[in-house]
């Protein structure tokens, strides 16, 4: 399984960022997961291989995913982004494998 994400980089808060991953994988659960400096890897968002979702409490209403199973392209909308959301951001499928590929940061700052 190929996995790499892209689209992060240094926003203020209340701005926005798309970012997409290449998966060599389309017919599996998919989801966007995030480390924080000093925490743990956890779970962002979660979208099934019909498309049903699911949102951590903290980005409901503010991030959005979607994918593309044709070109095989997972995405993540962000949007009203916070300080707390500063993190790497991975896609894996869900559950994931032990190939986390390339992550990229998000670093939200004023």
């Amino acid at each position: 399984v190929q996995l790499q994400a892209s689209g992060g980089g240094l926003v203020q808060p209340g701005e926005s960022l798309r970012l997409s991953c290449v998966a060599s994988v389309s017919r599996v659960s998919m989801a966007w997961y995030r480390q924080a400096p000093g925490k743990q890897r956890d779970v962002v968002a979660l979208i099934t291989s019909i498309g049903s979702t699911w949102y951590k409490d903290s980005v409901k209403g503010r991030f959005t995913i979607s994918r593309d199973n044709n070109k095989k392209m997972l995405y993540l909308q962000m949007s009203s982004l916070k300080p707390d959301d500063t993190a790497v951001y991975y896609c894996n499928s869900a559950p994931p494998s032990q190939n986390w590929g390339q992550g990229t940061q998000v670093t939200v700052s004023s």
